[in-house]
């Protein structure tokens, strides 16, 4: 029974998941195609969207089939958390939750199973199972360390521009505020020089 919800769950989250990542390469299923998807990644600061486009559509679409078809897991898996995390804290960032908000709810749901799938095993009904390959810990590592790379590699320069965005909003502030200290100074000399202190 646990096989069958393995393979239930392996295709359709894969499926669909393949099926976003078509849409992003080659335009299918009303997809914006790879000008179109390099256009939304450079208004979310993931630059040059150009480079990024594929890179957003292969972790999609492979990510995908390979978690669909149960082989060498769990890179599908791997790659379906990597691109579904991009996607939540760039594109849904800041939003409510919910999918109707715009928020985060659907690649949160996605990368879920995502994670289930890679934990338990791709089950009996895979590709794996049916011709015993199992990649080894190592290999896993690997994949796991050029995802964390990839995303560190997109995500960083945005962070970084938010941090100096944010530094830039202090020091406005603190002028703001140091601009009123010799009136707020003058205020209290002058409360002194009325009560007679000085």
């Amino acid at each position: 029974m646990k096989d069958r919800g393995l393979l239930i769950l392996r295709t359709t989250t894969g499926g669909l998941l393949a099926g976003h990542g078509a849409q992003k390469l080659f335009g299918a299923f009303d997809g914006p195609g790879l000008d179109g998807t390099a256009r939304m990644l450079e208004s979310l600061e993931l630059r040059p969207g150009r480079a990024w486009a594929p890179v957003a559509g292969l972790a999609e679409l492979g990510g995908g089939l390979l978690t669909a078809l149960g082989l060498f897991n769990p890179l599908g898996p791997v790659a379906i958390i990597s691109a579904m995390t991009m996607a939540a804290l760039t594109a849904h960032r800041g939003k409510p939750i919910w999918v109707t908000a715009g928020g985060a709810e659907l690649p949160l749901t996605y990368a879920s199973n995502a994670l289930a799938i890679a934990l338990t095993g791709p089950g009996r009904y895979s590709l794996d199972a049916a011709l015993r390959i199992r990649l080894s810990a190592r290999g896993v590592a690997f994949a796991i360390a050029a995802a964390a790379t990839g995303l560190a590699l997109g995500l960083g320069p945005r962070l970084r521009r938010e941090a100096r965005l944010r530094r830039r909003e202090s020091l406005a502030r603190g002028g703001r505020e140091g601009r009123d200290l010799p009136t707020q100074a003058e205020t209290a000399v002058q409360r002194a020089r009325r009560a007679g202190g000085i």
